[in-house]
């Protein structure tokens, strides 16, 4: 098969599905919504097997509790920037896939200090860190044990070749040679913020891994080994740079399901505890039952590990939707958290101008809060290790106003139903015990503030957040609760914080 052929039949068969649809899923075998389960995982049943059990209700209590985070993306491809993360080297020209799989050689990130990172994240309010073990490009960031056993080699006389090999393709073999996983694992346990490890299902530089998820190596069976969505994503995002090499040997597909085990029971062995995994992509229909033990043995090494579902359906524990918020309360009983670039992309940005600022952090944080989820901001590293300032000052803003307001962001829950707010200028959230609700406002409302929804306690304080004083109220049947804003907090200089207020209600009958 040539590559016209690759795509035409690509094509076709990305129109039609050979797996069921999932929208009438039994309602005790999943929470996810059920348009994901049916986009990226239609092979995996939806009733797990018997032995297996999602991470305790402690852990995902853990998970609600967090809110506010920080998502990690370096790798070599930090070095020459030319896009989100990996993804340029799809349709890169030949020479230049061969250079950027040789980037390694001479890779030497001395300013990267994990313990300096941990600094600018807990200065920003920051309870969590999701870091890329490993991207989709196949290079490393930890001390992998495993070896690559087969790769291309793009500029091989006569045009690409798969050639055999024995390289860990990890940070080990770059002049650095320090695991960043361990020192950033290390360095945020000493924090006690929690460790979220990025981990993808795909390997563009193992030959073994093609032809799943854009694997630009491609192979005549692609369209019958993949999913509709993954054969639609690599015509998309491979197109015409596809080389067509013969199907993979049962010897090296065992070989690569070996090797995705090991690297993940390294992740969850090497380095303490791990409060959640962040598996990306997916692999397909015939080797999910190994993918499938895969996770019972990572289930079996850390129990209380949080999966995301991406590549293991419905055994997955929480989901997260990408560069948006989901416009209303999510229906699902499943964890979430939205994951948002800070910058253009997720991977390192050069560029000062576009970083979104940390008024676009703490609206979007009290959005997502108010909807029962979490925020993850996307801020890569320079090749040399160093975060761009610009991000370091915008993140640090958002962590000032933490310090005034983190009472009604961090373990709280959301109000139910449709009550997580009052048009576009108010957001709720509750503490976990019900006691009290926060209003949270995104514009100064001037000298007064109505509140439909909540009817405070009589005799119940009500305070603004950052301040001492308390706030004048009283309870109209026909319009809500009617709060008093003295005259000297009309004066932005006056005010306990910048952006948005949070204030405090006692709710009648707590």
């Amino acid at each position: 098969m040539n590559r016209r052929q690759f795509l035409a039949t690509s094509a076709a068969l990305a129109a039609t599905s050979a797996y069921p649809s999932l929208t009438q899923a039994p309602e005790h075998s999943h929470g996810f919504p059920p348009s994901l389960l049916s986009r990226y995982d239609p092979y995996v049943e939806l009733t797990p097997v018997p032995e297996y059990h999602w991470a305790p209700e402690s852990a995902k209590e853990a998970f609600r509790d967090m809110k506010f985070g920080i998502r990690i993306h370096w790798g070599i491809y930090s070095i020459w920037h030319r896009g989100p993360e990996s993804w340029p080297f799809l349709t890169m020209s030949l020479e230049d896939r061969q250079a950027y799989n040789n980037l390694y050689k001479t890779w030497n990130p001395v300013g990267f200090d994990a313990d300096a990172w941990m600094d600018i994240f807990t200065e920003s309010g920051m309870r969590m860190l999701a870091f890329t073990s490993k991207h989709h490009e196949g290079f490393c960031m930890f001390d992998t044990k495993t070896k690559v056993k087969s790769r291309a080699n793009w500029t091989a006389a006569g045009g690409p070749k798969m050639e055999s090999c024995d390289l860990a393709y990890s940070i080990m073999d770059t002049p650095f040679r320090r695991d960043v996983v361990k020192e950033v694992c290390d360095a945020a346990h000493k924090r006690d913020i929690k460790i979220d490890l990025y981990f993808s299902h795909p390997d563009w530089y193992d030959a073994d891994f093609r032809p799943y998820v854009c694997h630009p190596l491609q192979i005549p069976s692609s369209a019958k080994w993949m999913i509709p969505t993954d054969i639609q994503m690599t015509h998309e995002r491979l197109g015409s740079h596809a080389v067509i090499v013969p199907d993979p040997t049962d010897a090296e597909v065992k070989r690569m399901m070996e090797r995705h085990r090991a690297q993940l029971v390294e992740l969850l062995t090497n380095y303490g505890k791990i409060d959640t995994m962040c598996l990306d992509m997916w692999l397909g229909p015939r080797v999910w039952p190994e993918l499938r033990k895969t996770v019972l043995k990572m289930r079996e090494l850390q129990p209380d590990v949080m999966l995301r579902m991406r590549g293991i359906g419905n055994y997955g524990d929480y989901f997260t939707p990408e560069r948006v918020v989901p416009g209303s309360q999510e229906t699902s009983d499943k964890p979430w958290l939205t994951i948002y670039p800070l910058g253009a992309d997720f991977s390192y940005d050069p560029v000062a101008s576009h970083y979104k600022g940390t008024a676009w952090i703490v609206r979007n944080l009290v959005d997502t809060v108010a909807k029962g989820g979490g925020l993850q901001i996307g801020v890569g590293p320079s090749p040399h290790g160093e975060f761009h300032p610009e991000a370091v000052r915008q993140m640090k803003g958002a962590g000032t106003w933490l310090k005034v307001n983190g009472e009604a962001i961090y373990l709280t829950r959301p109000r139910e139903g449709t009550l997580w707010s009052e048009g576009e200028t108010v957001r709720y959230t509750r503490s976990k015990d019900r006691r009290f609700v926060y209003a949270i406002l995104t514009e100064w409302p001037g000298t007064q503030v109505t509140l439909k929804t909540i009817r405070p306690g009589d005799g119940s304080k009500v305070t603004l957040l950052g301040s001492k004083a308390e706030l004048p109220w009283k309870f109209d049947s026909a319009q809500g609760t009617i709060i008093a804003l003295p005259e000297n907090l009309q004066q932005p200089n006056n005010r306990p914080c910048d952006f948005a207020w949070s204030l405090k209600l006692q709710v009648a009958g707590a």
